[in-house]
């Protein structure tokens, strides 16, 4: 496949939408921590993670348009390619970031819940939320390949 000039692949990059994840828990030096950095390294859009303390810290101000997506225990299942379009949907709707959120061990409070604007589970086993953000992140990995159409994901 001919390789994109450098211009164009800003002014592509340019119009995407944002991916941040903001998770509580510092990560540190870690197994997780090398997967995290393997499939961020991977995405092409505009990423950003921001970690916050277990308790308190202040969530920061989103670009907007935006949407927030909690993960948490009692949220939808979705496929890599629902997942996918669902991105898709928005980013062409003009949302300039959606936001992943992910609690600590005790998860999201009911205000959060709310207030959010998508729930998604990875399954209906519970996950370690250090694994978790690893996980989000390969995830918008692979939802950002399939939308660039790369021959990376097999569905069927």
């Amino acid at each position: 496949m001919p390789r994109q000039p450098q211009a164009q692949l800003v002014a592509t990059t340019a119009n995407s939408m944002r991916l941040h994840i903001i998770a509580r828990g510092k990560i540190g030096r870690s197994p997780e921590a090398e997967l995290v950095d393997r499939y961020v390294k991977r995405i092409a859009w505009p990423f950003k993670l921001t970690e916050l303390p277990d308790v308190g810290g202040t969530i920061p101000a989103p670009l907007t348009p935006s949407r927030d997506v909690l993960l948490d225990e009692r949220g939808k299942q979705m496929s890599s390619e629902e997942f996918a379009a669902l991105l898709g949907k928005w980013r062409d709707e003009g949302v300039r970031e959606t936001r992943f959120l992910i609690g600590a061990a005790d998860g999201h409070g009911e205000a959060g819940r709310a207030k959010a604007d998508l729930l998604i589970a990875f399954g209906a086993m519970t996950w370690p939320h250090m694994l978790a953000r690893a996980m989000a992140a390969e995830q918008l990995w692979r939802a950002t390949s399939i939308l660039a159409g790369h021959p990376y994901h097999r569905s069927g």
